[in-house]
């Protein structure tokens, strides 16, 4: 641990969700202890192939997690929870969860056989849980999931809270409204730091409510002549509960696509949540009701490529199929960096003849996160001397702290993440950049972002490949023409530019001296060297190579040779 820090003051450090939307890993440090909020993933980008999720890089602190008191999880959204599962063997430490959050976490640590190995603590909202230095007092706001929660963290040195994901809804579909009342009762007694949510800060007004999303989708909906496919988070459990009380309402049966939908209602069941949904219809039996009689609801609403709706709107699902005026609501934003994908489902339904419904066509989608009147609410319940803001990209944090300082808050961080921030005593800063990053999840695997096999990927992926057998004698003359294999390297007739590369490749060899035959080092690179500088005049590319070097004694191979008698 640095020497800079000392066991009398507080810290806090992000090491995921700033300068970020999402993959939210929060730590705050007193007295040589630690304790972690939230631990999730987030989307990979397009620099990831074969990559849909990523997690935080937990290296600094799995060094110290000796001194790593627990991990407190404020809701059951996969970009606070979902990496629990992947990095949990680094830190070997207790968790405290929500009801609802411990059965959607459960189920994920059963699909790695790690359901017998994570202590899982149960908290409910008002509950304060005491681990060392630090009093968690629990809080219920109101958010697009159930038992959401923000946290009072009580210090020898201030009281920070920290508000998770959140949002001021006067008529929420489902659970409490926020707790103003506790909010303010803290601004009373004194509130040292406000680290809060940012998503929203420059959208004016309030998000608006989920009571308003049910009506609009009543009207939005009714009438529409065949299937209805909507597609928003599996997690976003209020959209679930307005979704099929409009179903009920407008006479169709209710079929859920997409394991992780059938995941999250019946840990809600388990809750005591959607008690009352009407029987749902096995997809494979769906088909055979009057299309005006269905409504899907589906995974997929950021354009997944293994999303349910990208699977129904290229063709590829097994069990569902829309055609021409049926209709496709996306009932949910679009997050910044999957617009091309998305994008490329909405046009391919479109292109069929179904009709497609977005947040930019009609009010099916109401935000999780507060706007600013609602970001000024909270900062005239809490009063704090601190603004940190999280949950954003830059532009959002840099606007979120001007936004607080013109609400009288006195100091105002942008933090990144690695950013080790002494919060007290004295005024706030950073004090020393400690490592940070992202670790891609590869099917069971988590790998380096950088390097390793995405970087194969990328190269792959951007310049395409080649491989060459050379067979030859121990001499090292060719007993056959090379064989040269280009994929995805050039536009022209790859064959043909093959066979061209091949004819130089064998006279490249031929020109080698007796000793660099010999060597299949010296082969490999001739090889390598020759096909480069073919293609450079084509493509300026430099494609991935494997080179084979196979030697046979004279006389046993096959097909016609290309050394001298």
């Amino acid at each position: 641990m640095s020497e800079r820090l000392d066991k009398d003051s507080l810290y806090f450090l992000p090491l995921g969700g700033v300068n970020e939307i999402g993959m939210n890993l929060n730590l705050y440090g007193y007295g040589d202890q630690w304790l972690m909020v939230d631990l999730g993933t987030s989307f990979a980008d397009e620099g990831m192939p074969g990559v849909d999720l990523v997690a935080p890089d937990v290296t600094w602190i799995a060094g110290r997690r000796e001194r790593l008191l627990g991990i407190v999880l404020t809701h059951a959204h996969e970009d606070h929870l979902g990496a629990v599962s992947h990095l949990w063997n680094e830190l070997q430490c207790p968790v405290w969860a929500t009801g609802f959050a411990a059965s959607v976490l459960r189920r994920k640590l059963a699909e790695k056989g790690m359901e017998n190995d994570v202590p899982i603590n149960i908290y409910r909202p008002g509950d304060t849980i005491e681990l060392g230095p630090f009093r968690i007092r629990s809080m219920s706001i109101t958010h697009s999931t159930p038992e959401s929660q923000a946290l009072a963290i009580e210090t020898p040195r201030g009281v920070v809270l920290h508000t998770g994901d959140w949002k001021l809804d006067p008529r929420p579909m489902l659970g409490p409204q926020t707790e103003v009342e506790t909010l303010r009762s803290y601004g009373d007694r004194g509130v040292l730091a406000l680290v809060c949510d940012s998503t929203n800060v420059f959208n004016h007004g309030s998000s608006g409510s989920e009571g308003e999303v049910h009506d609009s989708l009543m009207k939005v909906l009714a009438g529409k002549p065949g299937r209805i496919a909507v597609t928003t988070f599996s997690s976003n459990l209020a959209r679930l509960e307005t979704l099929i009380a409009v179903a009920r309402h407008l006479d169709r049966h209710v079929c859920l696509i997409g394991r992780s939908l059938h995941r999250f209602i019946a840990a809600a069941q388990e809750n005591g949540y959607l008690q009352s949904i009407p029987n749902l219809v096995d997809e494979r039996e769906c088909g055979y009701l009057p299309r005006e009689k269905v409504m899907y609801i589906c995974t997929g609403c950021q354009g997944e490529p293994r999303g349910a709706m990208s699977r129904i709107a290229f063709g590829s699902h097994p069990h569902v199929v829309l055609s021409p005026d049926d209709t496709a609501v996306f009932s949910s934003k679009i997050i910044p960096g999957n617009e091309r994908a998305l994008f490329r489902v909405h046009n391919e339904l479109v292109s069929r003849g179904i009709e497609v419904i977005t947040e930019k066509d009609a009010f099916v989608h109401v935000s999780g996160h507060p706007s600013r009147d609602e970001l000024a609410e909270m900062y005239r319940l809490a009063r704090p001397q601190i603004a940190i803001p999280v949950h954003g990209e830059p532009r959002h944090l840099v606007e979120h702290v001007r936004f607080a300082q013109s609400l009288q808050v006195p100091h105002g961080l942008v933090p990144r993440n690695g950013d080790l921030i002494r919060l007290a005593p004295g005024e706030p800063e950073v004090i020393e950049q400690v490592p940070a990053g992202r670790l891609a999840i590869d099917g069971e695997e988590l790998v380096a972002v950088q390097g390793g096999a995405l970087a194969q990927r990328r190269k792959l992926a951007f310049n395409g490949a080649a491989s060459i057998s050379l067979v030859v004698d121990d001499k090292g003359y060719l007993l056959t023409a090379p064989r040269v294999a280009l994929t995805g390297v050039v536009n022209g007739d790859p064959e043909e530019i093959a066979a061209d590369i091949a004819n130089d490749v064998a006279e490249a060899i031929d020109n080698l001296g007796p000793g660099q035959q010999r060597n299949d080092s010296s082969l490999e690179q001739t090889a390598i060297r020759t096909l480069r500088l073919g293609l450079r005049g084509l493509t300026g590319r430099k494609p991935t190579v494997q080179v084979h070097v196979i030697r046979l004694p004279q006389g046993q191979a096959t097909g016609t040779a290309a050394a001298p008698a």
